[in-house]
Order: C-alpha cells, then structure tokens, then sequence
C-alpha cells in the first residue's frame, strides 16, 4: 500500500484533478453529480459502494472507469486478505455496472488474467498492476494530447461534446481535454464551445468547470445550436472523446455524438475522437453489434431530482450513439492520429496493444 501511497502523492504535485485516490484503505471519489457547485469527494469503503457509485453516475468517463476497475480490484484484494476467489467475484461486480464503457472491462479482464498468487502474494500482484495502469492511463492522456495538439491550428474554435476531461481520466484531461489543454499549453490561442450534453449536463457542468480551471476559454452552447454555429463559421474543429472504437472505426460515445458528426460533415468541419488503444475492441466488427446502455427516464424529466416534465410523461434515455466511421476524420491515439481506412489501420494499432500484454 506504501507504493501506492506514494504515487497519489507525485500525481497530487502535478496538478491533477484526481477523480478517484486512495487514501489509508479508503478510496475517495469526486462526486461529479455535485459539480460545478460543490467540490465534494465521498469516502468508498468496499467495492459494492464503488460499482453503486459507478451505477449512479458518481463516478464516470471512460478513463476514470478504467481506473475505477484498478482501484476496486486492490480494495478488494486488501479487504479480503488476497482470496483470488473474493476478487474474481468484485471484478465482475464492477464490470456489469457499465455494460457499454469497454476500458472498465478491459481493465478488470487485464488484472485478473494476470492474478497468480494468493493472500499476500495476491495483494502485491494486484497493487503493482494497479501502480502501472494508473501510470499508463496519465502517459496515455499526455502523449494522445501532443499528437491531437499538432491538429490545432492557432486561433482555432473546437466544439466538444459531454465531458471527457480530467475527472474522466487520471487526472491530466481524459481524452478530449487533454488535446485541448494541451494546446492551450503551448501557446494556442483557442477558444472552446461546449455542448451542455443533456439530459445530464455534463458538459455544463464538469467541461465547462475543468476549463476555468485549466484558463481555457469557453462558451456554452445548448446541444442543439451546433449546426447553425458550424453554419455561421464559428467552429473549426470538432473534439470528442471515446468509450469505445471498435474494429471498422464506428465511435460508440455519448448520445448527441452522431448528431455533432452530421453538422460537421454538413458543413466540412473536421470531426474528430480522443481516445486510447485500451478503448479500441477487436472483438466487435461495426457499431450496430455494441450493447447500448439505457438509462433511468427519470433522468430526462428530472435535473438532478427536479422535475422539468409534467407526470407520467414518458421519456427515453440511450447513453451512447454510434458515430460512423465515415463522419471522422482522424482517430487521435496515444500513438498518433489515425485515418482510413479504419479496418487496416486500427487492426496495426490493436496487434501492436496485444504484443505489449
């Protein structure tokens, strides 16, 4: 535990903005509901308050998820003395929290194939597994920034779409952000618009929050202002993250994805995703295979428990859309940026991810 310890104290001094750490044998967990207001982390004490707060939406972003998977596997393993059996049992509790965000269950699948020991053994296995991923998961949002950053241009406009920032990766800028922020790191003088991403606003509330934080500036658009701004000339570029890009290049990300794609195709904007080879999956040929999560309809007639909707109005809530592959024009990696033919060139990109397992 001293090493792990350790390393949330050199990722502190870096100013990140830390969604999840662990502190003594507790976990703590930004609660990204309370945000832009309140800045509140709650204490997790076992791996069935970490998938509720999964489940809930405390806790979300392809990343963070990804580690999420890490950190739940190594409480898991202290709080049951290294019982294989015990661990095995909490991965798969946490992987049926999120059924279509594949870095969690890439993470889970990848610790546990990799567990040999028991008790002690057990614990120090999963603790330096957990120790590379985390490290991993922040080169990944560093290095797919500086190669999304080549992409923008001085004085550039980019729409994102949802939050894929820092509190949905390790803390740096998740996907989508860490482009951003990257750029702005070097001197661009860019200007984000935001997309509110209804119906859980996380756009308005976590994207547009990370920006201030960063100095980036920004401006927030209703979901349903993106074609007429495109149209007007406002948007150079369009950024969004990824929770999963399988085999033919189809993005599976948050709903409202696919309609940005089409006014940027409309309207010759490139459209592009941040994403990380640990979110490609091989095992699905097209988007129209992807399990698509639905949600409770409540959060489309509530905000955050107000109620926007009379009574009994019926309501629908698909999380994610698929983007195909023929709306994008780059695929922006942590090992370049990826064109078609997707098929071809993210097979290379998958078969290199499999020989460093």
């Amino acid at each position: 535990m001293e090493k792990l310890h350790e390393l949330v104290n050199e990722f502190q001094e870096q100013n990140l903005l830390l969604p999840i750490w662990l502190q003594e044998e507790k976990l703590y967990v930004v609660n990204q509901k309370k945000l832009p207001n309140t800045k509140v982390a709650i204490a997790i004490q076992n791996v069935e308050e970490l998938a509720s707060a999964i489940k809930d939406m405390v806790i979300r972003g392809s990343g963070a998820l990804g580690t999420c998977g890490a950190w739940g596997l190594y409480l898991a393993a202290i709080h049951s003395g290294g019982d294989k059996k015990f661990v095995t049992r909490a991965g798969e509790l946490l992987k049926q929290t999120r059924p279509t965000a594949v870095n969690l269950v890439h993470t889970i699948d990848e610790i546990l194939e990799q567990m040999n020991g028991h008790g002690i053994d057990l614990i120090q296995e999963v603790e330096m597994k957990t120790i590379e991923i985390l490290k991993r998961q922040l080169s990944f949002e560093h290095r797919l920034g500086e190669y999304g950053a080549e992409l923008i241009g001085d004085g550039d406009s980019i729409l994102t779409h949802c939050h894929s920032g820092a509190l949905a990766g390790s803390g740096y800028g998740g996907r989508a952000l860490s482009v951003i922020r990257k750029a702005h790191e070097q001197g661009k003088n860019i200007h984000v618009y935001v997309s509110e991403t209804r119906p859980y606003l996380q756009g308005a509330r976590i994207t547009a929050y990370e920006l201030k934080e960063f100095g980036i500036p920004h401006t927030l658009l209703s979901d349903n202002m993106s074609g007429h701004c495109m149209k007007q000339g406002l948007i150079d570029k369009v950024i969004v993250g990824s929770d999963r890009v399988v085999r033919n290049g189809d993005l599976v990300n948050k709903v409202g994805t696919y309609m940005h794609a089409l006014a940027a195709k409309a309207n010759d904007v490139p459209f592009y995703t941040a994403t990380s080879s640990h979110t490609m999956d091989d095992t699905i040929s097209n988007g129209s295979e992807v399990e698509i999560e639905y949600r409770n309809p409540s959060e489309v007639t509530s905000i955050q428990e107000f109620r926007i909707a009379p009574e009994d109005t019926q309501a629908l809530y698909p999380s994610f859309d698929i983007t195909p592959h023929e709306l994008i024009e780059g695929i922006i990696t942590e090992r370049g940026v990826i064109q078609a033919p997707y098929a071809t060139n993210l097979r290379k990109v998958m078969a290199e991810e499999d020989s460093l397992v």
